[in-house]
This record gives C-alpha cells, structure tokens and sequence, in this order.
C-alpha cells in the first residue's frame, strides 16, 4: 500500500537521510489469534469501528513521548490539510500518522492518544492509508534540502498567502497556435514579477 513512499522526491528524501518512513501493521496487535482489530459501533450506526486496545498497542509501540512524536489521525473530520499546516508540521521531529478504517476510530483513542485529527477534504475514503501518504508528501517536500531548489517550493500554489499559484508554460515558444506570452519572453525580472502575480487572482479558488 505504501510503496509509492519510496518513489520521487519521497524516496530520494529517504536515501538522502531527510526522512525515516516505517509502517506499523495494527493487526499485530490484534485482540485474538483470527487478527480481530474492529468490532460493531455501540448504538444504532451501521459498519465497523477500530478497538481501542489494537490502536493504543500500536501507538504505544511507536513511543511518542520518548521520541517527541505528535500523533495525527487521519478522519474525514479532522483540520482541513493546508500549506500553513504542512509547513508547520515539517519542523517537528517526528509523526505518527494513524490510519483510520471503516466507521472511524474508537473515540477514546482520540481523547488518549491522539494530537491533531487531519482530513484531505470534504468526502471519505476507504482507510486513512492515502491520505496519510498525501499529507506525508506535503510535509517532506518542505523539509530544507529535500527539494533541490527550494525556491521552488516557496512559488508553489497556497506557499504565498494560501494564494494558488500562476500558470506557467516551458518551450517551444509556440504549440498548436498558442504562444508563451510576449512578457514572459521580455527578460524584464520586475515587470515579469508584477504580471505574474496579477494572474493569480483569476485562478483563485472558488468558494
């Protein structure tokens, strides 16, 4: 499930000793030998719910506390995954990053052991695995070093301001008719500048 952590700049950021990405199998610590992590919700809700004892195991395992770790669970009703969140994020130490499934999560879990809840968006996905290895991405990438050039980074969309960021194009300078426009080719860095941030405002994000 994971595999595409050691893949592009999550990969290098790992043999490049920016990042140590381990995962922990919750059903190791399993209620029974049948490998029982879940049970029914009480009161009249459909589905599963993760058991708190595989889930406190399983964090515990990780120590947080010994290593300063701040433990997130993703839910579908977290904090919304933003730029100002994974910059901040990227400064801690070390995450625990706890993969929801089914109904959600035992709520003593959260009141016991986890530090932030974190949603990807407004909808539900199967298990937490994705959205952990999105906001893992998010996150690493703004780790100094990890990208190349930095600055890159920092004209990203939402880097400045939550701001999306300006289209841009690359060569050839004309593709089926469309041209690169004359300012970008006009070698005039204030001027460039200026007219690139004017077109971020037609591409900010509807409500």
């Amino acid at each position: 499930m994971f595999a595409p952590m050691n893949c592009s700049i999550m990969g290098r950021a790992q043999k490049n000793g920016f990042l140590s990405f381990r995962t922990v199998h919750l059903r190791d610590f399993a209620i029974n030998d049948y490998g029982q992590v879940d049970d029914s919700p009480y009161g009249t809700l459909a589905g599963m719910v993760l058991r708190p004892e595989p889930l406190a195991k399983a964090i515990d395992f990780c120590e947080p506390k010994k290593n300063n770790a701040t433990v997130i669970l993703l839910a579908a009703d977290g904090v919304p995954l933003t730029h100002s969140l994974a910059k901040e994020l990227s400064q801690k130490e070390h995450l625990v990053l706890v993969c929801g499934h089914y109904k959600g999560v035992d709520e003593r879990i959260r009141q016991s052991r986890v530090d932030l809840s974190v949603s990807i968006g407004n909808y539900v996905v199967s298990g937490g695995e994705l959205p952990a290895m999105i906001l893992s991405d998010a996150v690493v990438r703004l780790i100094p070093g990890v990208i190349g050039d930095m600055e890159s980074a920092e004209t990203d969309s939402f880097a400045q301001n939550e701001l999306l960021g300006c289209p841009v194009w690359t060569r050839p300078q004309e593709f089926e008719g469309m041209k690169v426009p004359d300012i970008l080719l006009s070698g005039h860095h204030e001027n460039i500048r200026k007219w690139q941030k004017e077109q971020v405002i037609p591409r900010l994000p509807s409500c």
